[in-house]
């Protein structure tokens, strides 16, 4: 029977809300709520991308049209100052024109007048531009806060998505250790038992069945559990914090990571289709296609949730969980 591999599941939707800012007539418009409102269904890091360059582009035509207008002001208050001091010339001269006859005098007051509008409305524009640069301003650090909000949770979904990944790869590969193309062409270095002087069984794994040697040494408590994702029983010994789990038989490591509610994990191929499954440790001192003989070193107990330490370990023929009690002799 095929055991069912659980599957990781994960959906890590986060949302980059962003709204319309006005714009002044020259500036960019920004897009209206409909463009850019992140649902809360966004896609991992799609959407969120879409709208960062959307924002990424309206900052930067915002931070040009300041530029631009920033230049417009200072020739602006260029021409109001020299107009100015021309005002200032003309009226310090007071009657002088009066010596150049009545019509002279008329064309100095006519000037001086045009001047007095045209520093007015100099005036005015600058007011204007000013009260712009300040909009654009507040409309261009509004932007730029919103995409610094929006980088950031780009970047937290990118880790997510990462994890995500790592966490599919973990359970393809757990899968993949039960594949009889994993590992199914070693051959065992030394014999079986749990020292390296003990002499080794005929027959394989199979030949080992009845006298597999535990994989703690010491003593320890035993009793039947399952495990999410498999189909068949296993074992959990009970064992001291940090004891050493060793290899049952010779094998190869068709896996050696985290996977699921198995925690860390060591899966041995002994060839033949036969696995067996050590489960719960705290630590891994193995890497994925090391040849070990019986006995190896593959990692040491941890403690569950619970607080008691214990090794889950689980014997499989293919993909399929068979009971280890009579591999043990138990």
């Amino acid at each position: 029977m095929r055991a069912k591999v659980a599957p990781i599941v994960g959906a890590l939707l986060l949302a980059a809300s962003a709204g319309a800012i006005g714009a002044p007539s020259d500036a960019p418009q920004a897009a209206s709520p409909s463009q850019t409102d992140a649902p809360a269904t966004r896609d991992l890091g799609g959407g969120s991308e879409r709208l960062l360059g959307v924002l990424t582009r309206q900052s930067e035509a915002t931070k040009a049209a300041l530029e631009r207008l920033a230049n417009e002001s200072d020739a602006a208050h260029a021409r109001t100052v020299t107009r100015g001091r021309v005002y200032v010339r003309l009226a310090r001269a007071g009657l002088l024109p009066v010596g150049g006859g009545f019509d002279a005098l008329i064309e100095h007051a006519v000037r001086l007048e045009r001047l007095h509008n045209a520093l007015g409305r100099d005036l005015s524009l600058e007011r204007e531009m000013g009260a712009r640069r300040i909009t654009l301003a507040e409309q261009l650090a509004s932007l730029d806060a919103r995409r610094t909000t929006l980088q950031t949770e780009i970047q937290a979904m990118s880790v997510a998505r990462n994890a995500l990944l790592s966490e599919q790869d973990r359970a393809d590969a757990f899968a993949r250790a039960f594949s009889s193309s994993v590992g199914s062409a070693h051959t065992a270095v030394y014999g079986a038992g749990v020292g390296p002087a003990d002499s080794a069984p005929s027959g394989g794994f199979v030949g080992a069945r009845g006298r597999l040697p535990f994989p703690i040494t010491g003593r320890s408590e035993i009793r039947s559990a399952r495990r999410a994702g498999s189909e068949g029983p296993g074992l959990e010994m009970f064992a001291p914090a940090g004891s050493v789990v060793r290899a049952v038989h010779a094998g190869r490591v068709a896996f050696a990571d985290s996977y699921a509610a198995y925690g860390k994990t060591v899966i041995l191929d002994h060839g033949g289709s036969y696995y067996t499954v050590s489960a719960g440790l705290d630590s891994i001192d193995v890497r994925v296609g090391d040849d070990l003989a019986l006995g190896s070193r593959l990692g040491t107990v941890g403690a569950a949730p619970d607080g008691r330490a214990r090794l889950y370990f689980e014997i499989r023929v293919g993909t399929g969980t068979v009971s280890p009690l009579d591999w043990f002799g138990i």
